[in-house]
């Protein structure tokens, strides 16, 4: 079989490794290949420098289907961790790593596979006839393929006239900001929620710090998008003011314990965005095309979820097509697998993130709803009984309705008063202060006020 991959990402080049492994001639095209040293800039990928998780559904992935790639990861310094998961014990956490990193041993091993080409171009579009697609177009020049895989993110266009747009979801009042630090020599990490990172829900807001391999570690802001006046966080000065206000934030930052890796990093507008392969015309998917990872389901960064789901779903389109035929006719059933088991995780995210951007705004928990997630998960640290089921819900291993028949234990917690405690620090309205104050000494004009701007 000939197949053409349009990106060459983790999605295109997990899925052209393990496709080549089986025999197949595979090309995957991508127009931003790394330098041979220096900085990677990956214009293509906006998130390619932000802050990134790595469950572990990731090394499983490639221990199945690539493990010589898992091995260079490891060697560029990918940090195995465990939790302790309630019901569940001691288990794999993932891997602590940049993405920069991860992507790095991924292209690198890639370029060693047989029957694996890495092309570098733009994809003008696809080839199409008698209804089906049949290649890829590459700067002006035809790309024969018995199938042609969309991995070129969220984003991608190459393919668009020929999707439906997403059924799910869409901008989640969310947007982020974040910079990379790197421990000095000897320096422990600051505080930690658990093995991989630390989360901080003070009023109006949201700060995460995620820790990576060798004493890497983002940090990163969150913002409702409505709130016009911290789009300033996207200034140095603004940035590091607010990270010494942030109690925890000052531990981490503190010259002593950590430098800069890069300037601050504005990440704009979050989305929680679920798009299955049906086609414009209405049928459930197009002959010789298959969409997969960010092209299929995007969540915000809140819970790392991202690799993970890319890597699951390339996992079942592989299976399909070890059984399949004609790969033609892949996509009906891979878009019924992914309706049920990646669908669940974007509306997961639509729901839990929604919610928090109104309470943000001042609203209080919602007893006439069912409960998100993370208020759910919230509510455990009082109920005892809520506990048994979240550990399926952490891991990933079961969907988020795994919740649900401990919703109604959180629902008489929160019936009862009980709110969960913000972390230690400024309120969102304190910190438009901290960002004025800092930048009335440089000169740059603070905005004020709330709008829908985002």
């Amino acid at each position: 079989m000939r197949v053409a991959i349009i990106g060459a990402g983790p999605a295109g080049l997990f899925t052209g490794s393990a496709l080549a492994g089986r025999g197949h001639d595979v090309v995957a095209v991508d127009r931003d290949p790394p330098p041979p040293a220096g900085r990677w800039a990956r214009r293509g990928v906006m998130q390619f420098h932000h802050a990134h998780g790595f469950r572990p559904q990731v090394a499983r992935a490639l221990r199945q289907e690539w493990p010589a790639a898992l091995d260079a990861w490891l060697e560029l310094g990918a940090e195995p961790i465990t939790f302790d998961v309630p019901g569940l014990g001691v288990v794999p956490a993932g891997h602590r790593s940049r993405r920069d990193t991860f992507e790095r041993a991924l292209r690198t091993t890639a370029e060693t596979v047989p029957g694996l080409t890495i092309a570098q171009g733009h994809v003008d579009g696809v080839l199409s006839s008698d209804g089906r697609v049949r290649g890829i177009v590459v700067d002006g020049t035809p790309v024969e393929a018995d199938l042609v895989v969309d991995a070129s993110g969220r984003a991608g266009r190459s393919v668009d006239r020929l999707r439906a747009p997403a059924t799910v979801g869409g901008p989640c009042g969310m947007a982020y900001v974040d910079r990379q630090y790197r421990l000095r020599d000897g320096a422990e990490p600051g505080p930690l929620s658990n093995p991989l990172a630390w989360q901080a829900d003070l009023d109006g807001y949201q700060v995460l710090v995620f820790l990576h391999e060798r004493g890497h570690f983002s940090v990163v802001l969150v913002r409702p998008t409505a709130d016009a006046a911290l789009k300033d966080l996207r200034h140095e000065a603004a940035f590091d003011a607010v990270c010494r206000a942030v109690p925890g934030l000052a531990a981490w930052t503190d010259p002593d314990r950590a430098s800069t890796v890069t300037d601050v990093l504005p990440g704009g507008p979050l989305h929680n965005t679920y798009r299955g392969q049906s086609d414009r015309d209405g049928r459930p998917y197009t002959p010789g095309l298959v969409s997969v990872g960010d092209a299929v389901a995007t969540t915000t960064p809140i819970f790392g979820r991202g690799v993970a789901t890319t890597f699951l779903q390339i996992l079942r389109l592989l299976a399909l097509l070890d059984t399949e035929p004609d790969p033609a006719h892949v996509g009906e059933p891979f878009d019924e697998w992914c309706g049920q088991n990646m669908r669940p995780w974007v509306a997961d995210h639509v729901r839990m993130d929604g919610d928090a951007v109104r309470r943000w705004e001042g609203g209080d928990v919602d007893l006439t709803r069912h409960l998100p997630s993370d208020l759910i998960l919230a509510a455990a640290a009082v109920e005892p009984g809520i506990e048994r089921a979240t550990g399926g819900y952490v891991s990933m291993i079961e969907l988020p309705s795994c919740l649900d028949p401990v919703e109604p234990l959180a629902r008489g917690v929160y019936a009862s008063g009980w709110r969960p405690a913000f972390t230690d620090g400024p309120s969102r309205g304190e910190l438009r202060e901290v960002i004025a104050r800092a930048l009335s000494t440089t000169g740059l004009p603070a905005r004020a006020g709330l709008s829908s701007s985002t």
